[in-house]
Order: C-alpha cells, then sequence, then structure tokens
C-alpha cells in the first residue's frame, strides 16, 4: 500500500459503529456500498442484484423500502441470500412512511443491519419529532445503527426558514450556499443529538450530508468533520452517468479522503441502459485503491498509446489481463493472503515500458511499430523471459498465475 500524507489519517471518526460485523469509523477500512434499483418487493431480481453486488465488492447493499410490498419482502430477500450463500449488510432506505414500516413489520426491522433516515421527510410539523422518534426507539428495539442522512433536494423548509431569518439578522450575513450548508449539517447533527435523547448511543449513529456540486460537497464535509466525531458516509448524490458522474465523485471524494474525511463511501452512478449496477462499486474500489486507503484487487498500469504503438495488441492485453484478475480474486481471495495488492504493467512500446515493468510485480514490455517482435517479461523488477509469437496474451496470463502460487502465502482449505 502507498505511504500516505499524515494529512490522509487525521480524521477518520474515532466513534466505530458495526453494522452486521462490519466496523464503520474508528479507524477501520473504508467501506464501500451500493445500492439496489430493482422493486424490493420483487424478491428474485432483488436478491440476485444484492448478490451481484457483493460478489463485485459491495460490503454494505441499501434497499428502497417505500410500502407494505418492499417492507413485507426483506426477510424473504435475506432468506433468499442465505441459500445463494450471500452474506451481505442490508440497509434500508426509509423516506416518509418508515415508522409506519417499521411497525407494521416486525420481521424487516430485525432483519435489517442498519436504518437509513432522512431528516428532510421522516415528518412534517408535529408529526416529525413522534415519526422519527418512533423509528429510533424500533433501532434501539432491535439493536440496529441508524444513518441519518440529509440531502440538499429534501431539506426540512421550517429549519431552512429559521436560519434564513437569523442569516438576515446578521451584521454581516452569509451568502446562500453557506446558509443551505448550515441548513443541511443542523439538520444532521439536532437529528443525532434528538436520537441520543432517546438513548441512542453515538456508536449507533451514521452521519451524512449529500449535495450534488463538487465544491459544495468538499465545504459541507469539512465543516461537518470539525464539529462532530461521528462516522461519516461520503457521496455525491446524484453525481450522474458515465465519465462525468465518476469524474465529479472522484474529484469530490478523492480531496475528503485525503483530508482522513469519511468512513464509508458510495459513488451514485447513473447506469447507462443495460448496464451493470456493479460499476459504481468498482469505481469506489478503484477510487480507494488508486489512493492507497485499501486494497482489493490487483491493479494494471497500462500507458495510453502514442504513434509509437500503433498496434491495438498492448491495449487489447491490458484489458485481457485487467478481467482476468477481477474474475479470479473470488477465488485468489480465499486461496492466498495479499494477493489484491500485486501490480502489473502491461507496456506498448520500448520508450516506458521497461522501466515501468520493472517497478511492477509483473510487468510486459510489448513492441512498439518498428521494434523488434519480442516482448520481455519483467518478475520483482528482473527480466525473466522473453515472449514471442500469437499466444503472448495467453502466456503471459500463465505467468500471472504462476507468480501467485508462488508468491502469496496459501490461506489453506476454504
Amino acid at each position: 500500500m502507498t505511504n500516505l500524507p499524515d494529512s490522509a489519517h487525521q480524521r477518520r471518526a474515532s466513534i466505530g459503529v458495526r453494522v452486521g460485523q462490519t466496523v464503520v469509523g474508528n479507524g477501520a477500512p473504508v467501506v464501500v456500498q451500493s445500492m439496489t434499483n430493482t422493486d424490493t418487493a420483487d424478491i428474485v431480481a432483488t436478491a440476485r442484484q444484492v448478490a451481484e453486488l457483493a460478489r463485485s465488492g459491495s460490503e454494505f447493499v441499501r434497499l428502497t423500502v417505500n410500502n407494505a410490498e418492499s417492507a413485507a419482502a426483506v426477510p424473504r430477500i435475506v432468506d433468499r441470500l442465505a441459500m445463494m450463500g450471500v452474506q451481505v449488510p442490508l440497509i434500508g432506505d426509509f423516506h416518509y412512511n418508515g415508522h409506519q414500516l417499521l411497525a407494521d413489520e416486525p420481521a424487516a426491522a430485525e432483519a435489517l443491519a442498519k436504518y437509513r433516515i432522512n431528516p428532510g421527510n421522516v415528518g412534517f410539523g408535529r408529526k416529525k419529532d413522534t415519526q422519527f422518534s418512533s423509528i429510533i426507539e424500533t433501532a434501539l428495539r432491535n439493536r440496529k445503527p441508524v444513518r441519518i442522512g440529509a440531502n440538499w433536494g429534501s431539506l426540512d423548509q421550517n429549519m431552512v426558514a429559521t436560519l434564513m431569518d437569523e442569516n438576515h439578522a446578521r451584521e454581516n450575513p452569509w451568502d446562500a450556499a453557506r446558509v443551505a450548508r448550515e441548513a443541511l449539517i443542523r439538520s444532521a447533527l439536532d437529528s443525532a443529538a434528538r436520537a441520543e435523547e432517546l438513548g441512542m448511543s453515538r456508536d449507533q449513529i451514521i452521519l451524512s450530508c449529500k449535495v450534488s456540486g463538487v465544491q459544495e460537497l468538499i465545504a459541507v464535509y469539512r465543516d461537518l468533520a470539525a464539529r462532530c466525531d461521528y462516522a461519516l458516509h461520503l457521496g455525491l448524490t446524484e453525481a450522474g452517468m458515465g465519465s462525468k458522474g465518476i469524474v465529479a465523485s472522484a474529484a469530490a471524494l478523492g480531496v475528503l479522503l485525503q483530508e482522513g474525511i469519511g468512513d464509508t463511501i458510495r459513488i451514485s452512478l447513473t447506469p447507462e441502459p443495460g448496464e451493470s449496477r456493479t460499476r459504481e462499486v468498482i469505481v469506489a474500489q478503484e477510487l480507494l485503491q488508486t489512493m492507497g486507503l485499501r486494497a482489493f484487487t490487483p491493479m494494471v498500469t497500462a500507458c495510453p498509446g502514442c504513434g509509437r504503438t500503433t498496434s491495438t495488441l498492448f491495449q487489447e492485453l491490458a484489458q485481457s489481463v485487467q478481467a482476468h484478475v477481477r474474475e479470479k480474486m473470488p477465488e485468489w481471495r480465499i486461496k492466498y493472503d495479499g494477493v489484491e495488492n500485486m501490480t502489473l504493467a502491461v507496456m506498448g512500446c520500448i520508450v516506458n515500458g521497461p522501466g515501468e515493468s520493472k517497478h511492477a510485480d509483473i510487468g510486459i514490455s510489448l513492441p512498439g511499430t518498428g521494434e523488434s517482435p519480442a516482448a520481455p517479461v519483467f518478475i520483482d523488477g528482473q527480466k525473466a523471459m522473453t515472449l514471442r509469437g500469437e499466444t503472448i496474451a495467453v502466456d503471459f496470463i500463465a505467468v500471472v498465475e504462476d507468480y501467485v502460487a508462488r508468491t502469496y502465502r496459501s490461506r489453506g482449505p476454504a
């Protein structure tokens, strides 16, 4: 793992929250989570997607629980996952009617590992405290933690109005963006304080304050982290589709994680039609791994290509190697200790190829345009062999498999 500057370790919540068997905060590794987009009442489809997300590396999976049918489905989803050999904490996402659903479906309240509450729509007017209190009391009875998640798309308008009045009375009024940030933070912190008044301990509470702008997210979490020591969930809400969503999420979360802010993350990507939901899990893992905060799977360094690399051979090999190690990781993770830290390099010509290959555990420097049709392979910084011919891809993957078996300590029988 990369040696990080002290700033990347400074904050990390001092309070640890146990969700299932996983700890969030208190120095534990940053946890990756995702969310289904199936109809939760469709037990088969939801269990299938939860399993897909969990197998791709999502350590928590959140479900929409918005009606009686979805609440009743939760324990059956848990049972079906158990039959599939999948154990992953499920988080219930509640808006408007969570108090009623948890009261009416005690089996769902028991089966869920955590409840997500939005203080902006948990209730309105005089009902707000009653309905919020009902969810907290259910969580206490079932010994479940909660995430109190404020979102700027659903702020409590009474709180906003109060803060606007307070701001108007200031000698030097804040700008509108700062008032909005304060509303988010106060919504989360006031709700957490109320949960504690009701008997919930600080190690049962995770907070989030989500916005969809990069600079706004950085500003609000810096402020929130300075004002509390709760475990924090990070995510850029409604990040968007494709490269836009990936870049925006990485830009915002990368800054905060580098400053030691954030204990669990989600990359909220809009999936393209027909695309697997697992992409957001892979992006979250790659963000943490490229920052040196965690290791999930061997990473492949590959050059971007230039006029020296008019062949697509190195691109195809890099793609094949990355796909191979991701496919093999479920098996390798069980059999070998530390294999996720392995580094690979697939380079396209003589300029940087040998040098980059020597820096990786295993690297190959493919011939660029006009170069000799030979591909030297470097293992642990030393040239080990030269590959030639039509089977370079197959031969190199065989070298990787042999290296894994020889280098990483076996965990013994599964």
